[in-house]
């Protein structure tokens, strides 16, 4: 009997011992729950002692969560169908609020979260045209159906960091003829792209032009000048050469042989008639 006593109470000891304590994960929250109301709440990670068989432990996840919302149909203001596609990363901001109207469960909060999610998107695209919420895609949009997805659930201690439209696409019925008008809209853009870039390369043109003109007509002038100066030099030489005796006479020596030369360039006839008083005849005159 002692023997049984003695295990009855080891294990007792042993059950009271294990049901005083309890953990603390990493990113959890743990509520202390003792007849059904919360007494405290845990949030540093490791083991912790509560009161046996009266107190009980209840967990919930503190860090982000991401959630795939369902693709739904949404209508622009130009009653225009798009189909949106969202997730959502959300947490837990207010631990009792959450377990209070929730139950600190996560798949209520989701459904609060989709509900939320859609009537936010729903009623900003509603709110503009197809073409503002195609131009509006990216932050902007995120931006707005988080904001307006928030103050729907801010009662349940939940907080959406964002809400984000991961695909906007249009019903297959739709997409050709939006494809076309963008497509001529493109073509209109590059279009004007091209007018301009030809004005532009037309005005470029023109100029060069211009420019060339005007290097030429200056290259003319100043040929005209060099040759100006260069034939008012030689005259100058000539006149230096006529004014000197000896050079004069020199010169017209030259241009006697020179001459002689020229006249004697038949090879089958090498007769040269003179006047007798002719520069060339008095050279050869004096030649001989």
């Amino acid at each position: 009997m002692k023997k049984i006593i003695g295990i009855i109470i080891g294990l007792a000891a042993i059950i009271t011992v294990f049901s005083s304590l309890y953990t603390v994960d990493y990113m959890d929250v743990v509520l202390i729950q003792q007849f059904g109301r919360v007494v405290g709440i845990q949030r540093e990670p490791g083991i912790h002692v509560k009161t046996p068989f009266i107190q009980s432990t209840f967990a919930i996840y503190d860090g982000s969560r991401i959630y795939d919302i369902p693709q739904s149909d949404v209508i622009t203001r130009d009653k225009k169908s798009m189909i949106a596609d969202d997730y959502v990363i959300w947490t837990v901001n207010d631990v009792m609020k959450y377990y209070q109207t929730l139950g600190g469960v996560s798949a209520r909060a989701e459904e609060r979260i989709d509900a939320a999610v859609y009537n936010a998107t729903k009623n900003i695209i509603s709110s503009m045209s197809q073409d503002e919420v195609i131009a509006a895609r990216g932050i902007e949009l995120t931006n707005m159906i988080t904001n307006e997805s928030n103050s729907d659930i801010s009662g349940y201690g939940i907080q959406i960091l964002t809400a984000e439209i991961k695909a906007l696409d249009l019903p297959d019925d739709n997409k050709a003829a939006v494809y076309e008008r963008m497509i001529s809209e493109r073509g209109n853009i590059a279009a004007g792209y091209k007018a301009k870039g030809e004005a532009e390369a037309q005005k470029i043109r023109n100029e060069t032009d211009k420019n060339v003109r005007i290097t030429l007509a200056n290259a003319d002038k100043q040929a005209e000048t060099l040759t100006a100066e260069g034939e008012a030099e030689y005259m100058k030489i000539l006149s230096d050469a006529y004014n000197d005796e000896d050079k004069s006479d020199f010169y017209n020596y030259i241009r006697s042989l020179d001459a002689i030369k020229s006249s004697l360039k038949n090879k089958n006839d090498n007769t040269l008639i003179l006047d007798k008083d002719s520069e060339l005849a008095r050279i050869l005159y004096g030649a001989q």
